[in-house]
């Protein structure tokens, strides 16, 4: 635990001895026991719920507003997306790596291409396979619902990231430094927030624990709008008062490839609401 405080509060002095030392698998496993030190009551499978673990109330709340749910329209909108035939009469389905418990294995390492591939990557893929344009990856509209209902498909698979390989390694220790270092005029990391001050509240907002974040994006907040896991890292970076990436950057697929490894072993579920 050591490691994680001080990424936290000196990244930089970390990153050499994290490199050379911790497996991430020994990463995740020291995510886990802290907060599993600091959060005792809680079972690995209550941070599915994000930072609605942390308080009943708040749960509670969160379960009378899915009983019906305000973004089913748009969950229909982005059904009729799936469903709907390419011109050459073939369905996203046929792509055989999108849709029923294909998302817990995203995001991966593509050995060929040398680099990191997303779940909405693979979504591009498959309309470029199919003769279709590909959808702009902060296009709530079109990727960010069709990522909310085909992700959803594999609801209860556990998320299972794989790490193999020097240069997968490379890339997800990358995604690590991204976590972990300081940044933006508030000199905050993502760790700053989602490690150490977990449970504790920013603008009236609990702050959640990083574990579980990667198995229920997309989210569809405040009602209807939904929003892809990229596209809360350009809102996080915002609020830092940080220039963000943009949404399908290596740096952001980096970090999310990170940040997904950790939730291993949880189940998927999307989407989820939050206010």
């Amino acid at each position: 635990m050591k490691k994680i405080l001080l990424a936290v509060f000196g990244a930089s002095l970390l990153f050499g001895a994290l490199n050379a030392s911790a497996t991430p698998e020994q990463d995740r496993k020291e995510v886990l026991e802290y907060y599993k030190n600091k959060f005792p009551n809680l079972k690995f499978d209550d941070y599915v719920n994000g930072a609605l673990a942390l308080s009943q109330d708040a749960l509670d709340q969160y379960k009378a507003i899915m009983e019906f749910p305000p973004y089913d329209s748009e969950v229909d909108k982005a059904k009729k997306m799936w469903e709907t035939p390419f011109k050459n009469g073939k369905k996203y389905a046929d792509c055989g790596n999108v849709g029923k418990n294909m998302a817990g294995h995203f995001p991966y390492f593509d050995e060929k291409l040398g680099k990191v591939v997303t779940y909405e990557m693979a979504i591009n893929s498959c309309r470029k396979a199919n003769g279709e344009d590909e959808f702009a990856y902060d296009d709530m509209k079109t990727m960010g619902l069709l990522t909310a209902y085909s992700r959803s498909l594999s609801d209860g698979m556990k998320m299972s990231v794989k790490v193999e390989g020097a240069k997968a390694l490379a890339a997800y220790e990358k995604g690590k430094v991204q976590f972990y270092q300081r940044r933006g005029q508030l000199n905050f990391s993502c760790a700053s927030c989602h490690i150490h001050q977990v449970g504790t509240t920013l603008r009236t907002e609990l702050l959640s624990p990083a574990l579980g974040h990667a198995v229920h994006w997309p989210e569809f907040r405040g009602g209807d709008s939904v929003t892809t896991l990229q596209a809360r890292y350009v809102q996080c970076n915002k609020n830092i008062r940080v220039v963000p990436f943009k949404p399908g950057s290596a740096e952001y697929n980096n970090l999310e490839y990170f940040h997904s490894y950790m939730s291993n072993g949880l189940p998927m579920q999307t989407p989820v609401f939050r206010k």
